[in-house]
């Protein structure tokens, strides 16, 4: 890495910092109070930019694996490993904040209702992708094992997208995809959340693949 890189990655992530901080002001005392909600509205906050981001890593697992299945070109695979990474992290974090949100909503942390269920399947199908990495034996037949879980799995999230239209309203606690009916107070605050979690999974991307590329560096190393 060069000094002009190092210095380029330590100011995104101060400025990806400051605006964390700033998000969190904008929440807490501009985003307007919803009457039914009250408190517990917020996590809409954080919550739905965690989705957004967590299928946008998954989504870039899916692209990033074909190419590296095509090519066999290993900066692929390192991008696809680091961006499953990372969206199974905020996926993690969909499962926990889906449940903190209902829980006062609804009256009930879990349903098992479509969207949940198959947010949860999603979760499960990138630990066994992990799995595979692990224990899949040498680097390259696991990378193409992989590769190819990560693809399938990937097909879960156009599932998860349209479970409010595949399943009836009656087995669904919140059968609805748009944000349409927000008012514009709530939707600026959106916006801007979803911008910073953004930044957020950026670092975080950009973290990890270097991090994996300077193991497999090593690891070519000592098999020289």
């Amino acid at each position: 890495m060069t000094y002009l890189t190092y210095n380029k990655n330590k100011i995104l992530l101060f400025a990806t910092l400051i605006i964390m901080f700033v998000n969190l002001w904008t929440i807490i005392y501009l985003a307007p109070m919803i009457p039914d909600q009250e408190w517990a509205q917020r996590i809409f906050y954080y919550h739905v930019p965690l989705a957004w981001n967590a299928f946008l890593g998954y989504f870039g697992v899916m692209i990033f694996s074909i190419t590296y299945l095509i090519s066999r070109n290993t900066k692929w695979d390192v991008l696809a490993q680091a961006a499953a990474e990372v969206g199974t992290i905020f996926c993690l974090l969909i499962l926990i904040t889906g449940p903190i949100w209902a829980k006062p909503i609804w009256g009930k942390a879990w349903t098992w209702e479509p969207r949940l269920t198959t947010t949860l399947i999603l979760f499960l199908l990138f630990i066994g992708y992990f799995m595979i990495r692990e224990f899949g034996g040498p680097y390259e037949r696991s990378s193409r094992y992989a590769a190819v879980i990560g693809i399938l799995a990937s097909i879960d999230i156009p599932i998860i997208y349209y479970a409010v239209d595949f399943w009836s309203p009656q087995v669904q606690s919140h059968p609805q995809r748009d944000m349409g009916g927000h008012a514009s107070a709530v939707m600026q605050v959106f916006y801007f959340s979803l911008f910073t979690f953004t930044l957020i999974f950026v670092n975080m991307m950009r973290y990890r693949s270097h991090v994996r590329k300077m193991e497999l560096l090593k690891l070519e190393e000592e098999n020289v």
